[in-house]
């Protein structure tokens, strides 16, 4: 990576200058007649570059500034939101708020977090880079990896390679004298290219994203990945039509989890709208099987010290060998189950938070990929999906898939244009873990099989 790698931005917003805006807010809100209130605002700069055939393709900067205020009359709420942090436009704000909190139907379940929940010591996560990098380093670690994936014989086209920095700062204060505020950043860099010819031709790619720029590995190593991934998806064939073992490659993997976050998070369970809804306390994986949620994890991509309440979030084991021990809940959807919120609130600036899990894995499992694929003598591994395949309510799964088709523990051939299909309830419960678990995305899982599902092909 080039030894230039930062250059002085503007000085951002400070913690306290924007806390200090969130006091005059509320103080308005207050002064106009709400029983209760919270506000939020961030503020957020991100830079992007892209490197197409050797050359730059273009460069992206974008700052915002937003600020969002929830007003409770009684059990009316409403959120107002705004980019114009002047006094007069947050006068406006608040006024906006309460007219529409007026008119709003009641909800016996809205209102702010219990104060007793509310967190008072915020954790040092270490989740913000102390610089903006400069474009041309940028620039520099898009062409390194375009370049080198171009390298690759048998290489015809290119996408393009990019790389990317943000910046997200969050501060939130409500009535009940919470405050608190964090800085985030996240680095990525991707690339993608093209094999073949004409109607033959196959497309893949890599990336790499991170909370620090100093964390990326070697653009280059990034690039070779992806010319390797594009050539070995060359001469696909067509699968039979068959009940086989199916395999997820670990970097989409965790695509089966976010299945599982939905179908556990609060409103839908209290709206009876999951397939999940009576599985609390049951197995619904296999023994060997935990899944974890941690906000705090230590540069991790989705890390954050308190949740969108300001509630004390931390650590949270939702599948303990095999069994499902929580539901994810904000305080809306905790008062409707009878329940007290387990710190997975999540929100914007322009709508009431909602629950959502942070930094969700699977624990990896106990043998590797090799021996888990080993004594299939016929099955798929699954590199990619498309579409949007989850039924939540009945848990039905269909999904267009890629990959290679499997013959006696090995990769036998490449695959496309296929369907798989199963229900979740069972896929779950017919699940084992490699133990190649990778922290890619904020919701990961290692490579994972999964016993009879329909595969879909000629």
């Amino acid at each position: 990576m080039p030894a230039d790698t930062a250059t002085k931005a503007p000085a951002p917003v400070t913690s306290q200058n924007r806390l200090d805006l969130l006091a005059a807010v509320l103080a308005r809100a207050k002064t106009l007649g709400a029983d209760a209130a919270d506000a939020v605002v961030v503020d957020s700069t991100a830079i992007s570059v892209a490197h197409r055939l050797g050359k730059p393709e273009g460069i992206e900067r974008a700052e915002s500034a937003d600020l969002g205020l929830r007003v409770f009359l009684g059990k009316r709420q409403a959120v107002a939101s705004t980019t114009d942090l002047r006094p007069e436009g947050l006068d406006g704000l608040a006024e906006q708020a309460l007219a529409m909190a007026k008119a709003a139907p009641e909800d016996k379940w809205c209102g702010l977090a219990d104060p007793a929940l509310l967190a008072h010591d915020i954790p040092d996560l270490d989740i913000a880079d102390a610089a903006e990098p400069a474009p041309e380093t940028l620039q520099e670690m898009a062409a390194a990896a375009e370049d080198a994936a171009r390298a690759h014989s048998g290489i015809t086209n290119s996408e393009g390679g990019e790389a990317g920095w943000s910046r997200r700062h969050v501060a939130l204060a409500n009535s009940d004298g919470f405050t608190g505020a964090y800085a985030a950043t996240h680095a990525g860099i991707s690339v993608s290219v093209l094999a073949g010819n004409g109607t033959g031709m196959e497309r893949d790619y890599d990336y790499e994203s991170k909370t620090h720029l100093a964390d990326l590995g070697d653009p280059a190593a990034l690039g070779r990945s992806a010319a390797e991934r594009t050539l070995r998806r060359l001469n696909p064939r067509k699968a039979a039509t068959a009940r086989v073992p199916v395999v997820f490659e670990n970097r989409l993997a965790g695509r089966l989890l976010r299945a599982l976050a939905g179908a556990i998070a609060g409103p839908a369970i209290a709206r009876g709208t999951s397939f999940l809804k009576s599985a609390m306390g049951k197995e619904i994986f296999p023994s060997a099987i935990t899944i974890v949620d941690d906000p705090h994890r230590r540069r991790g991509l989705h890390s954050k010290p308190f949740d969108g309440e300001g509630v004390a979030n931390r650590r949270t084991v939702l599948v303990e060998n095999g069994v499902l021990k929580t539901w994810l809940l904000d305080s809306t959807s905790a008062r409707q189950l009878g329940l007290a919120t387990t710190g997975h609130a999540a929100r914007g600036t322009s709508s009431p938070p909602s629950p959502a899990p942070t930094n969700l894995y699977m624990e990896p499992g106990a043998v590797t990929f090799a021996e888990l694929i080993a004594d299939i003598k016929a099955g798929l591994l699954v590199t990619e999906l498309m579409g949007m395949g989850v039924n939540a309510v009945t848990g039905d799964y269909s999904q267009g898939a890629a990959g290679f088709w499997i013959e006696n523990g090995a990769l036998a051939y490449p695959v496309s244009e296929i369907t798989i299909a199963a229900n979740l309830k069972d896929m779950f419960r017919n699940l084992a873990a490699a133990s190649d678990l990778v922290f890619r995305s904020g919701t990961d899982a290692p490579s994972l099989r999964i016993e009879g599902m329909t595969v879909a092909g000629k």
